[in-house]
């Protein structure tokens, strides 16, 4: 594998709501830009057999990189980002694989959060559906609501 990974563009921190940990921009990011290109632990795992907190990080690979059966845990910041919809970032499958990269869909400001869209198929930053968050058992948060709440 001769892949070309890209560290991210972003940093780790508090969001200050009840999402928690989550991963913001370094510096502005013009739209179109790669902001990471992170390689991939891949599991041949059923989802059902999968520990909750497992599922809540993984992604379905055999959907999105044609891989029967599998499903991949994004190492760098990739299994890190938070859900929006819209997502400011769309993400696919890259070196056959062995990596995923997560693409800005809009320019995005430096110290703003970086997301992407749990529910999209295909990894595209808009969906009409919360299926992952049924799937999950996960109630979804809006990311406006503080901790402390």
């Amino acid at each position: 594998m001769n892949a070309q990974f890209q560290p991210s563009l972003g940093y780790l921190a508090q969001t200050e709501t009840l999402k928690g940990i989550g991963v913001f921009a370094s510096r502005a990011i013009e739209a179109g830009e790669v902001v990471e290109v992170s390689p991939v632990i891949q599991l041949k795992l059923e989802f059902e057999e999968m520990e909750v907190d497992l599922k809540r990080r993984v992604f379905n690979w055999e959907r999105l990189a044609s891989l029967q059966g599998i499903s991949a845990i994004a190492l760098g910041y990739g299994s890190m980002y938070n859900h929006a919809n819209p997502a400011n970032m769309r993400y696919s499958s890259d070196f056959a694989g062995e990596a995923i990269a997560f693409i800005a869909v809009r320019a995005i400001n430096r110290g703003e959060e970086l997301t992407i869209n749990y529910n999209a198929t295909g990894g595209e930053p808009v969906s009409g559906e919360d299926i992952w968050f049924k799937v999950c058992d996960v109630v979804p948060l809006r990311s406006d609501i503080p901790k402390d709440t």
